[in-house]
Formats: C-alpha cells, structure tokens, sequence
C-alpha cells in the first residue's frame, strides 16, 4: 500500500504545488504519491503560478503538469497525511473534517520543523520573485523532514 500525501494551501497555485514537487523529488514515487490542493476554487484547472514554476525550475523541478483542484472531504479517505500551508489553511480544512480521525491528519506543514509554534509559510501570490524564493526554501527545509519520515515508514 503507498503511502499518500496532499499539500493544500489558498489557491493551489503557489506553495502547494511548490510543496507537491519539492516533496516527490525526494521520496519513492513507487512508494509515496504526493498531490497538491487549495481550499479556495479560484484557481481549479489553472497551472502553477509561473513564479512558483520560475524557482521550481532553478532548483530542477518541473511542476508545470500540475492543475489546481479545491480540497473536498473525500481528500480524508483518499490521503494519509494532510500538509497545510498556514494557519489559515489548517482552518479551513478541519472545517470539513467528520471526525477525530480526520483532523489528526492534518497538520501545518512548519510544524515539522518548528513543532507547535503554529508557524505559517507566507502567501507570496501579491509579492516579487524574492517570496517565492523564500517560501522555496521553507518548504524544501519542511519537506526533507517529511521526506525522512516517510522513507522510513
């Protein structure tokens, strides 16, 4: 059985699709299928944006095949950990949560390194190319911990 991961963040467009990929360039793709969500449906079907896409590719990932999709309540049954990019997020996501079990899913993603300092990755939508660089290399940070964990289940 693979293991399996959703990345959710606004828009689906920024951190979580910078997340999805950071996360499967460093695990078994036969084992552990990463994917990426936002609570919001503005951006369902619209790439990455090209910022996000921007950093990606000077670090060597390609998430130009991503496609934004809205967080549902099924993504409880379908995914075994929920990555959240802030506390927003958390919100919004535990909303639709059905019982215990799903909201101990969830968890924000800076948790990982900062363990319950409820510390939020920064939305750079309304930003420069400097806050994506920046939220890159939080998440990259995130996600080796991730990364190390779930290799080892």
């Amino acid at each position: 059985m693979k293991t399996r991961v959703l990345m959710v963040c606004l828009g689906n467009i920024c951190r979580s699709p910078l997340a999805e990929g950071i996360l499967k360039s460093k695990v078994d793709p036969n084992k552990i299928i990463i994917e990426s969500a936002g609570t919001g449906s503005w951006h369902v079907d619209h790439s990455p944006d090209p910022r996000s896409i921007s950093v990606g590719k000077r670090y060597g990932l390609d998430i130009t095949d991503q496609r934004g999709r809205q967080f549902e309540p099924a993504d409880f049954d379908r995914f075994d950990h929920i990555y959240v990019m802030d506390t927003s997020n958390y919100d919004d996501v535990i909303a639709q949560a059905r019982n215990d079990e799903d909201i101990q899913k969830v968890k924000l993603i800076l948790d990982e390194i900062f363990p319950g300092e409820k510390v939020d990755i920064p939305d750079p939508y309304h930003g420069g190319a400097h806050g994506f660089e920046n939220v890159f290399q939080m998440l990259d940070e995130a996600c080796e911990v991730i990364a190390s964990k779930l290799n080892k289940e």
